[in-house]
């Protein structure tokens, strides 16, 4: 996509900042870490604040002690994360790219946050002093990883929630459930909670997604 393309691109969405915090400027670069990085953002722009707001619904956030969002990109979710835990509760962000996590550093500069692969979320628990979590938040691209790292994160993400009570949410998009490793990734799901439900289709999103909402 040459520059022109982009910015006609770009210009469908909103340029004021908007409750959520999404602006065009954040798109944008959301986009360039896309392109340069497919595999491991795994969308054109962040979610939209009707995903947003599937994400963090009936998973008992308003009265959690401990979350972590892994994944967070610029942020798209996580207002309606802060918006919803308690003031007291513990909130950690985990971003692998240093680009985007300096994005959300700069808009979330209050929010504990670490350039880290999820994998390590026990590890950077313990530097934090943050025992089980209660819920498990995640904007990683499931369905574009190969089975040993989805399993490597999943592993570390169940040692990570409280046994037997801790929540895990992420979304889907409606294409990458079609793909093999869709399709590998909801059975790794089931194999290790013991309730999977699926939220509505959110179509007022790029692409179209849906909420698995995991209970141990």
């Amino acid at each position: 996509m040459d520059g022109i393309r982009l910015r006609r691109w770009v210009a469908r969405f909103p340029r004021s900042r908007n409750r959520y915090g999404k602006d065009t400027v954040h798109t944008l670069s959301f986009f360039k870490t896309f392109a340069r990085k497919p595999s491991q953002v795994g969308a054109v722009c962040p979610s939209s604040p009707a995903l947003s707001k599937m994400m963090v619904r009936d998973i008992g956030l308003e009265n959690a002690s401990a979350v972590v969002e892994i994944g967070p990109g610029t942020g798209a979710v996580t207002n309606m994360i802060l918006e919803t835990i308690p003031d007291s509760a513990e909130f950690i962000a985990i971003e692998i790219d240093p680009g985007l996590h300096a994005i959300f550093k700069e808009r979330f500069p209050d929010v504990k946050s670490h350039n880290e692969c999820a994998s390590n979320i026990v590890s950077i628990l313990e530097k934090e002093n943050v025992r089980e979590l209660d819920a498990v938040l995640s904007g990683l691209p499931w369905a574009s990883f190969p089975e040993e790292l989805q399993i490597k994160l999943m592993d570390a993400v169940c040692e990570a929630l409280e046994p037997k009570k801790g929540v895990f949410a992420t979304f889907a998009y409606l294409q990458g459930t079609l793909l093999p490793a869709g399709r590998r990734f909801k059975r790794t799901l089931e194999s290790r909670f013991s309730k999977v439900e699926k939220s509505p289709i959110v179509w007022n999103n790029i692409p179209p997604a849906f909420v698995y909402k995991c209970s141990l």
